[in-house]
């Protein structure tokens, strides 16, 4: 049975001292492993993981298309592998790639999911955690629309705080400790979600969350 997952009082960037009014935003996660209620555009970018049972890494990335410009469909289809050719030139770049994540956090707050949490999605490549290699094989990966230099939106911390603490409920080795940015996991190859990311915020924003007593 999916568990029910609550997004408490949230803090804003320029007034971390200050708790917001509580905002009850209820999430769950079926047995597929999707997120509701939430958009769902699926990807056909992913495989089954080696251990199902093995969740235990959200890595956080971002991602605009093309670079820097927000907004539009691009980036859903660019993990569906519906670009066409001549769009844009960098966009040509990747018209080739097949990439997804398991999710993306638009700058307005609205999350789409790509991926069953279940599944594993293509968002790590090679990449490294505390000894563990491969992170595809046991993370979650979530998109933030945006850049390494371009302040991201509260909306967008306030629903991946959610999100978090929803996945924290519902997978026993998932833990608020592991959270980590792409640059992380791939140290020289990979800079996101960059300097812009306040870290510091976020995890206030975490700690001051209240999920739901036990596990399913």
């Amino acid at each position: 049975m999916a568990g029910l997952c609550f997004n408490r009082g949230m803090m804003t960037p320029d007034s971390p001292q200050v708790e917001c009014p509580v905002a009850r935003s209820r999430l769950h996660i079926d047995d597929r492993g999707w997120l509701h209620p939430v958009r769902h555009c699926p990807s056909p970018n992913y495989n089954a993981r080696p251990d199902p049972d093995d969740i235990s890494l959200l890595v956080v990335h971002n991602i605009s298309l093309p670079p820097g410009r927000f907004g539009g469909d691009t980036i859903e289809r660019f993990f569906c592998n519906r670009l066409t050719r001549g769009e844009d030139p960098f966009l040509d770049t990747i018209l080739d790639l097949t990439v997804s994540a398991h999710m993306l956090i638009r700058r307005d707050g609205e999350p789409v999911q790509f991926v069953g949490f279940q599944d594993r999605a293509w968002h790590a490549g090679r990449s490294w955690y505390r000894g563990r290699e491969e992170c595809n094989d046991f993370g979650i990966g979530i998109e933030l629309e945006g850049t390494d230099e371009h302040p991201y939106t509260e909306a967008q911390y306030r629903q991946l705080a959610a999100v978090t603490a929803c996945l924290v409920n519902h997978y026993p080795f998932m833990e608020f400790q592991r959270v980590t940015g792409h640059s992380d996991i791939a140290p020289g190859r990979k800079t996101d979600p960059g300097p812009s990311f306040n870290w510091s915020w976020f995890r206030r924003c975490l700690n001051d969350m209240s999920a739901p007593e036990g596990r399913e």
